[in-house]
């Protein structure tokens, strides 16, 4: 844990979101979406599903916080995408972007600028390869993962970390890059955390649901979005770390996806506090 004083604990994040109860709009991809919806109760939060452009408007107006997914894109989602951003941004809620495959496709990452021009969302969370893709226009993104060659590493940490906050004061957004590494930073700190397991990529959605989370929390925590973001960041990796170290002979990944979740539904401010990794730049 860093020494530096903090605005507001990891742990006061989390115990305002379970008393807080944030309900989200989730635009996400239909590979994860249950995952995502199971996640958010498991943290605390209340989810909502829907990408339907006729039924968007109402869903987010009625909600605290929306996250938008590009994992699956088609037609429909993308116009249901800007019609919820745009109304959301409107009534002043809680947007996150989740750039999933910006820089794997055209579509890919035109659609992902374009929110950012016209939606402009407080959160933008993805690997790392998605955000350079994002905001440089091309990228080397290897499907929906990133390119091991822009891995956030020990040795290039300094001139990550100034990326990052780069990145945040551009786009005038929270940037959370995850990895092996996790940054979490605006335009003037970054949060350096080393929670998780490398197993975690073993499961289809953590990052999905991560960004569930992460929506949550920021919208239980509206003065303090990137201590909030990293607070979430930090929940996610230690949930792996507990939940690995419930695995039984015979479990798989399933099982672990499981364990997880049951991680972040266990989770108290205090076992939070005392299991985050990280500092803050």
């Amino acid at each position: 844990m860093s020494e530096k004083n903090l605005k507001i604990t990891l742990g006061e994040c989390l115990e305002n979101v379970h008393a807080k109860t944030p309900l989200v709009h989730n635009i996400t991809n239909y590979v994860t979406v249950n995952d995502v919806a199971n996640v958010l109760l498991a943290c605390g939060g209340s989810p909502i599903m829907s990408d339907e452009p006729k039924d968007v408007y109402d869903i987010t107006s009625i909600c605290g916080g929306l996250n938008i997914n590009i994992g699956t894109l088609n037609e429909r989602s993308i116009e249901a995408m800007m019609i919820a951003g745009l109304r959301s941004k409107e009534l002043g809620h809680v947007i996150l972007l989740d750039p999933v495959g910006a820089g794997a496709s055209m579509l890919r990452t035109k659609t992902a600028q374009s929110i950012v021009e016209s939606v402009k969302p407080d959160i933008i969370r993805g690997n790392i390869s998605e955000i350079k893709a994002l905001i440089k226009g091309t990228g080397t993104t290897k499907g929906v993962d990133a390119d091991s060659a822009d891995s956030v590493t020990e040795d290039n940490l300094d001139d990550m970390v100034a990326f990052v906050k780069e990145v945040a004061a551009k786009t005038d957004a929270v940037i959370a890059i995850t990895g092996a590494i996790d940054l979490v930073a605006d335009a003037d700190v970054c949060y350096v955390i080393r929670n998780g397991r490398k197993e975690m990529s073993r499961i289809t959605g953590t990052g999905c649901q991560l960004s569930g989370i992460a929506t949550a929390y920021a919208v239980a925590n509206p003065d303090n979005k990137v201590d909030a973001v990293a607070a979430a960041v930090c929940l996610m990796g230690l949930a792996g770390e507990i939940g690995w170290s419930r695995m039984q002979e015979g479990d798989g990944n399933s099982t672990y996806r499981n364990r997880i979740i049951d991680a972040i539904f266990n989770m108290d401010a205090k076992t939070l506090e005392e299991g985050a990794k990280y500092e803050i730049r």
